[in-house]
């Protein structure tokens, strides 16, 4: 079992007004873990920190303080540390348009994982194993999506993509940010499916960002909300639904789509 933690992180901007300097807190002492096999939501507005984590997780970015560890290891730097950290850490991005190449095939983005992290692998190995991820994120027959550019695909069928290449270094951390926002709604949840059953398969331990406390709910077994950089709220996913502490987690659960709710005000107003 892999597990991934922050402790006490903190992560500061200097912002600069002529000559005036202010420190911005993107990020302030938030400490969680994530396990293999669970699912933790993350969860607040635009602006409230969410993206900056998923950046430190990723080593993309520095934590000011704090240490982020796996498997009580801090995120090494030299080549091979990298590697491993990369081959067990993996990303699905928010939008499937800008995360694939439109110049190259589906088969391309999903191989160079593979080689990079399977190098022992033959040719025709790897050309199995693109076609098996494929089908595995139901793009069947993965023979024939192989072939195909992202620009002949939809929205739905690219994030599929972008998951295949999450997977392909088989991870045991994925990080999804807002992985559905930028489909269409009839879409998300058949996208939302598919990583659940993934983790389940796979044993995964995801990071699921959101701004939607209602997909959160849904697809989560604990539950953060981050407001302002810091975590104001983590426990549970239907504790924090049924009897949330926080105002601002009030607001949030308010804000959800709620099909039942809207049904009663239609019926009201009729």
């Amino acid at each position: 079992m892999t597990t991934m933690q922050m402790k006490d992180v903190v992560k500061e901007y200097t912002l600069r007004n002529g000559l005036k300097t202010s420190t911005l807190f993107a990020v302030n002492h938030v400490s969680f873990s994530l396990e293999s096999g669970k699912t933790v939501g993350l969860v607040g507005q635009s602006g409230s920190g969410k993206s900056t984590i998923a950046k430190m997780l990723l080593g993309l970015e520095k934590p000011t303080k704090g240490a982020i560890l796996i498997d009580g290891k801090p995120i090494g730097h030299s080549r091979e540390e990298r590697q491993w950290f990369n081959k067990n850490v993996q990303m699905v991005f928010q939008d499937p348009y800008a995360s694939l190449n439109p110049y190259h095939t589906v088969e391309h983005h999903i191989a160079r994982p593979l080689k990079i992290h399977h190098p022992d692998l033959s040719k025709e190995e790897i050309h199995k194993r693109v076609v098996d991820l494929l089908d595995r994120v139901r793009l069947s027959p993965g023979e024939e999506f192989a072939s195909r550019l992202p620009g002949e695909l939809s929205g739905g069928q690219r994030q599929r993509v972008a998951i295949a290449r999450a997977l392909a270094p088989e991870p045991s951390i994925l990080i999804a940010d807002e992985p559905v926002s930028a489909l269409d709604v009839s879409i998300r949840l058949g996208v939302l499916n598919l990583i659940a059953q993934l983790q389940r398969d796979e044993n995964l331990g995801i990071l699921y960002i959101t701004h939607d406390m209602a997909t959160a709910r849904y697809f989560s077994d604990e539950i953060m909300v981050m407001r302002k950089g810091e975590i104001v709220e983590h426990g549970p996913a239907d504790d924090i639904i049924l009897h949330p502490q926080h105002e601002y987690t009030k607001t949030l659960i308010g804000a959800a789509p709620d099909p039942e709710r809207r049904l009663k005000e239609l019926k009201r107003i009729g």
